[in-house]
């Protein structure tokens, strides 16, 4: 098959990477659906772009609270546990959203949303840490942000066919088909588990410590990890800017489909890449493949002021994000590596890159907000790429080529 050669194997579990893919993909049509309807759902209430990105952003302040306490709250973060509380909650949202209708209800509705997607990473990074070999994991990350660029491609399509006039209980119907599919799916999963041994054993959230001991560790560890954390900030920075500021672009040139065509060209050069990347990572090495991504594509990104016409604009992005989405599976390879490495702190390393990908959402939307009311849409899109090619250029330039974790956060080993 051309998957093995490009992919090989997965260590003889491509069944089961499948089926996971599977599930993630049907989930992400959900997630690309309230993703897409959450800006305009905002606006629509009668809140500026600035309001929008502060409301949008708010779901992240409660995730990287979150990140922080779920040691406190959970034993372990096994994937089985986190995904299971992951639908319960992804159920529930659609019918909030549709309710929602005053500043505080927003604000709750979006911080049901930050914990989501926070138990959707943690579960997704205690998979791959388990059950995919260490070769592989920037391939597995590649096919997995595959799979969300498919979504958000498809989502703008489908929610235009099934309300093309206004937004309507058809969107959030859909979603909730979608989610229930990927439910079955990840039912599905665990019959093949049944044969899987993993990879590491026993992965959970190791010894319990006092707040103070925990914060000393998280600093220890960030300060690490601190051009990893960066770029993940950054990369998820750009997402959120995409992801608030498109379909407000589209209503503010009066082109409807133009939302649709720019974040389908902003997600579809991952469907395209993905495949190299393991090849990329293995030539240049993971970290350095990130950084020069970046550099090159917030370079492009750049430009965008320069550019009026809406056809040259997709044309730009795409091209752009043939860059940026290389770095995004690659720096989860990096955080999987470690995981693997010293499994003992799995939970502090999860939420350590899950703040950090917080960070990035307050920031994107926040910040494109702002832009956009003070300048433009496309003067905040310039300002971000200038941004991010001074940030690739520092890291690529401070970044030590073996980034080791501190002994003195391990556990001490057990008489």
């Amino acid at each position: 098959m051309i998957s093995d050669r490009i992919f090989g194997s997965y260590g003889g579990r491509r069944q089961l990477i499948y089926t996971l893919a599977l599930t993630l993909l049907f989930w992400n049509m959900f997630d690309g659906m309230m993703t897409y309807i959450t800006p305009l759902v905002i606006e629509a209430g009668g809140f500026s772009k600035t309001m929008v990105g502060a409301i949008y952003g708010f779901s992240s302040v409660v995730g990287a609270c979150f990140d922080f306490l779920i040691c406190k709250l959970f034993k372990n973060t096994h994937f089985r546990r986190m995904f299971l509380l992951l639908f319960l909650v992804c159920a529930a949202y659609p019918l909030l959203m549709w309710s929602a209708k005053t500043l505080w209800f927003f604000l709750f509705v979006m911080a049901v949303w930050g914990l989501y997607f926070d138990l959707y990473n943690f579960g997704l990074l205690d998979f791959v840490g388990r059950y995919v070999p260490e070769d592989k994991r920037a391939s597995v990350f590649g096919l997995i942000q595959m799979i969300r660029a498919l979504a958000s491609i498809l989502v703008p399509l489908i929610i235009g066919f099934i309300a093309y006039e206004a937004l309507n209980w058809r969107v959030y119907s859909m979603a909730w088909i979608f989610l229930g599919i990927s439910l079955l799916f990840f039912i599905s999963l665990f019959g093949l588990l049944r044969t899987a041994k993993p990879y590491v054993d026993g992965q959970d959230c190791g010894v319990r410590r006092g707040l103070l001991t925990e914060l000393k560790v998280w600093r220890r560890i960030g300060r690490a990890l601190v051009p990893v954390l960066c770029l993940t900030l950054f990369l998820f920075t750009v997402e959120g800017f995409f992801w608030t500021l498109g379909p407000l672009y589209a209503e503010e040139i009066g082109l409807a489909s133009f939302g649709g065509l720019f974040l389908s060209a902003y997600s579809l050069p991952t469907l395209l890449l993905c495949w190299f990347i393991s090849s990329l990572t293995k030539r240049a090495g993971k970290k350095r493949t990130a950084f020069i991504s970046l550099l090159i594509g917030s370079l492009l990104l750049s430009t965008f002021v320069w550019w009026h016409n809406p056809a040259e604009i997709i044309i730009l992005v795409f091209v752009a994000s043939c860059f940026l989405s290389v770095a995004m599976p690659a720096v989860s390879g990096v955080y999987a590596d470690y995981i693997a490495r010293t499994p003992m702190i799995e939970s502090e390393i999860q939420g350590i890159e899950d703040t950090a990908f917080n960070v990035g959402y307050i920031i994107g939307p926040l910040l494109s907000g702002i832009l956009a009311d003070i300048y433009d849409i496309p003067t905040a899109f310039s300002l971000l790429g200038l941004a991010g090619a001074t940030l690739a250029v520092i890291l690529l330039k401070v970044t030590p080529r073996k980034i080791a974790i501190p002994a003195d956060v391990l556990p001490a080993p057990q008489a």
